[in-house]
Order: structure tokens, then sequence, then C-alpha cells
């Protein structure tokens, strides 16, 4: 559980390919306290994540593992037919292969998020987290585990629990919620917030009332320990400044995850 008036900031990072830039890195990861690092498979190569890893580095932002389906072309967002061995072998992967780019800049990763296809398939298949947290739990048990806040939540805290590790619950600054505290599909009109303003009053309201404003207009009880913002084009970067200085004004702490679960 985070500390009263403390929360963490995460985005997705590292997401660019040898010629091809994805993201404004240079330009968000100074605004956050998390750094998500694509580990090669649906995003990223050998150099982008060495160079992430310095740019995180450089500003004080906890770096992590973003691992995702072995899928390029598709950016990791298509569903795959594989088993949890496979996951759990692709999972280690891209961990060890992010986290010896942590060491030869002096870092330890913080913790693990799974990307596009593989975490939303997860939300729906509980026994998609299991092989996932059973990698943390041999590799680093100091490892955090990020996973969407709202449903089944106290059987991911009890599978932690069970393996030792921490769970953080995320929330989304720029999505919208149905009532029983799933994401609303992108394809749905209305999915993704591009208004900073409600974007900001939502984070807060999530930090300090433990509730959001689902789809249907009536409010939902949801708890999480860190926000993730995207910064993959201007607009975007735009609205995690204005999310953080509402924050800063509002006088919540923000800092990396591992600092207070």
């Amino acid at each position: 559980m985070r500390e009263k008036n403390k929360i963490d900031l995460n985005s997705d990072v590292g997401e660019s390919f040898g010629r091809y830039k994805l993201g404004l890195d240079e330009e968000v990861i100074p605004l956050i306290s998390s750094a998500n690092i694509a580990c090669g498979f649906h995003a990223g190569d050998p150099a982008v994540m060495k160079r992430t890893i310095s740019i995180a580095k450089q500003h004080g932002a906890a770096p992590g593992a973003h691992p995702g389906f072995p899928d390029l072309m598709g950016f990791g967002r298509r569903n795959m037919d594989v088993s949890l061995e496979e996951i759990k072998d692709d999972v280690t992967y891209q961990i060890g292969a992010l986290q010896a780019f942590a060491t030869m800049q002096g870092l330890k990763l913080q913790h693990v998020k799974p990307h596009g296809a593989l975490y939303t398939m997860a939300v729906k298949d509980m026994r998609i987290w299991e092989p996932t947290i059973e990698v943390l739990a041999g590799l680093n048990k100091d490892l955090i585990l990020v996973v969407l806040a709202g449903p089944n939540r106290q059987e991911l805290e009890d599978m932690g629990s069970h393996y030792g590790i921490r769970i953080a619950f995320e929330f989304f600054a720029d999505r919208a919620y149905n009532p029983d505290g799933s994401l609303v599909s992108r394809k749905e009109p209305g999915a993704v917030i591009h208004d900073h303003q409600i974007a900001a009053e939502r984070v807060l309201k999530m930090i300090t009332e433990g509730k959001v404003v689902s789809k249907d207009g009536g409010d939902i009880e949801l708890h999480a320990d860190t926000i993730c913002v995207h910064g993959d084009n201007p607009e975007a970067v735009a609205l995690v400044k204005n999310v953080r200085e509402k924050l800063l004004a509002s006088e919540v702490e923000i800092a990396p995850m591992g600092t207070f679960l």
C-alpha cells in the first residue's frame, strides 16, 4: 500500500528501433519517476536499451523492464497463442537483457511491467500473471510487478504474497474506465482522454478519494500506487507536464514506486 500523498509516475519508453524513432523519451523521462523500458521483443534494440537506461539514470527515473510478445510488426499489441512456459521464457530473456545494460551503468531494475497484449491478456486471464511472478521470484525478489488496478486485486495481492513479490497497482491517467474497473477498449469512442485538465483531475480524485468516474458517469472505487502517463507525441508530453504540475501543487510527492512500496 502506497504512502498517503505519495505517488509514482511511470511511462513506456525505449521503443525506438534502429533508424526508426518512436516516442519522445528525452522529453518525458525527466517528468516521471519510473521508466518502463522496451526489451527488444515488441520494440527497442540493444543500442536503444543502453541509451534509455542512460537517460533514466541522468534524470533519476528508476528503470524497469517492459517485456512483450515477440511481435515487432504488431508492436506487441496482437494476442498470441503461446504456452505459460513460453511466457516465462520470454519474460526471463527480456528482463535479463535489460538488467545487463543496467548493470553496465551501475543500476538495478526496480520493476517489471508487461507490455501490450501480454498485459491485457493477463488482465483477462489470471493464469498469465503467475508465470511472470514466478520469474521475478526466481531472478530477484526485490523486483516489483506492475499490474492494472481494479479487477482481481485480492487475487493478485495473494499471488504476490505467496511468491514474496511486491505488487504495484497501476492507474491510467488518459484512459476511460468501465464500471467494473477495467479499461474501455481503444476501439470504443472516448477510450482515450485527451483533455489535460480532466486527466489531472481524475488522477487527483483517485489519489485523494480512491475513486474514479467510469464511462457511465458513476464513481468506482480504485486505489493505485503508480500512474501510467504516455509520452509518444507532443500532446501526450504536455499532458504529463500538466498532471505532474497538478500533483505537486496539491502537495503530492512524486517518487519511484520502490521507495514506498
